[in-house]
């Protein structure tokens, strides 16, 4: 279950942001985006020779100006260094080495993580002569590169999925679920965690976890049998460099990656902010279970509609993809947290739910007789045959005749007559249209 992330480091304009686009544009034609799910300029997926990581392009997080300071480059390494499998440190060619190169450099050689130094701009013969004075940065081997065209990128890329963490192919399809606890920081994670396992401590057994700097828990009792994976509180304060919106996308990558099914909590005094919508996104983006845990319930004033009028609050920031358990929670007083652990695991069992083709195309068939055909300059676009792909979260591939002029209000259209008739609540859901 380990997730394998690689991050660009480098000084401002070297070109860590076309790298980075370059890198996630690789996957477009193999996977459709999540409808409704904004690309996060910092964060997205790669694949390259059957090998799919996550790309962090740490450039977003600074500032682009002329006076960035060495300090401010500085901390974004140091955050790299904390999170990623394989870092990319990006230079550039026509400026040579200069005293940040130098400075970046000199971090990552003491570090002891995998390094992979890529020259830039190198889009001519005589720009690999002068490349060359890069392996005075003592960081091992060049790859020359232009992210612009593109040249260079696949020699770069052998190197680096070479260097990436080896996953141990039997476990990966593991029985129990994985359950973990994200959110922006100080929500109550921590918290809800101790009020799940801190009592009895004789019934859990600690499990050595996949994912360096994470605790994978195993939670048997009260009928329930699965994974928690905790990252919360593991990280001593003064290591998380005072940027803590950079450092908890980073942290929720690699804790979302690693579960089934991800209880996002966020606090009830606060409501939805924009850092709870980065983190809903990611989890969207990786196909996993989602539940809405509202947390310190017990500090809010209420009267017989709040919990009404906060869960249309809520769904209003979720949309379009508003069928997720919204459950109201306080870590302090335990309120509501076993049932909380009953609707995850409920939501797991959703992700892996198998529909019948002869049910599917019952159902889906008579929906989309009585929606009527849609037409395209005068032809009628015909859905035929629809089935469940063999993927591990719920996809369905609907064969038609005219596929590529299916819009989005169509497609959730069926989407939602997947989830009024299967329950795929928390779920979310892929809906391919191919040729027949």
């Amino acid at each position: 279950m380990s997730s394998k992330i690689i991050a660009i480091v480098g000084r401002p304009n070297v070109g860590k942001s076309t790298l980075f686009n370059r890198l996630i544009e690789q996957r477009k034609a193999i996977v459709d985006e999540t409808a409704g799910v904004t690309r996060d300029r910092n964060y997205g997926k790669a694949e390259w020779s059957g090998t799919e990581f996550s790309v962090i392009d740490t450039g977003g997080y600074v500032v682009n100006s002329d006076d960035v300071f060495e300090a401010e480059i500085n901390k974004q390494v140091h955050l790299a260094i904390d999170e990623a499998d394989v870092i990319v440190f990006l230079v550039d060619v026509e400026s040579g080495i200069t005293d940040l190169d130098d400075a970046i450099a000199e971090i990552l050689r003491r570090s002891s993580k995998e390094v992979i130094l890529v020259v830039n701009k190198v889009d001519n013969h005589a720009r690999i002569l002068d490349a060359q004075e890069f392996y005075g940065l003592g960081l091992g081997e060049i790859y020359c590169i232009s992210s612009m065209t593109g040249s260079g990128t696949g020699d770069m890329l052998d190197a680096l999925v070479a260097k990436l963490p080896k996953v141990p192919g039997v476990d990966e399809e593991h029985e129990l679920p994985y359950l973990s606890v994200v959110g922006r920081p100080n929500v109550g994670k921590s918290s809800f965690i101790n009020a799940l396992i801190g009592e009895d401590r004789n019934i859990v057994t600690e499990v050595a976890g996949t994912t360096r700097d994470s605790i994978h828990t195993r939670y048997n009792k009260f009928g329930h049998d699965f994974m928690i994976v905790d990252t919360a509180g593991l990280r001593k304060k003064g290591k998380v460099s005072e940027d803590l919106e950079f450092y908890s996308v980073l942290r929720s990558v690699r804790t979302i990656e690693s579960s089934d099914v991800c209880l996002l909590m966020i606090d009830a005094t606060r409501g939805v902010e924009a850092q709870d919508m980065n983190i809903f996104n990611l989890i969207i983006k990786n196909k996993k279970g989602v539940v809405i845990l509202v947390n310190k319930w017990d500090l809010i004033d209420k009267d017989t509609q709040s919990t009404k009028k906060f869960t249309e609050q809520i769904k209003n920031r979720l949309a379009p993809f508003v069928d997720v358990p919204i459950i109201f929670i306080s870590a302090l007083t335990k309120q509501r947290v076993h049932k909380a652990l009953e609707v995850a695991i409920e939501v797991h069992k959703n992700r892996k739910q198998r529909v019948k083709t002869s049910e599917l195309n019952e159902v889906l068939l008579e929906a989309i007789e009585e929606y009527g055909p849609p037409s395209v300059k005068g032809k009628f676009i015909k859905i035929k045959y629809c089935t469940q792909l063999p993927s591990p979260t719920p996809a369905f591939a609907l064969f038609a005749n005219l596929p590529q002029y299916i819009k989005e209000p169509y497609k959730r259209y069926i989407e939602n007559q997947l989830r009024d008739n299967f329950n795929f609540t928390g779920v979310p859901i892929q809906i391919y249209f191919r040729q027949k």
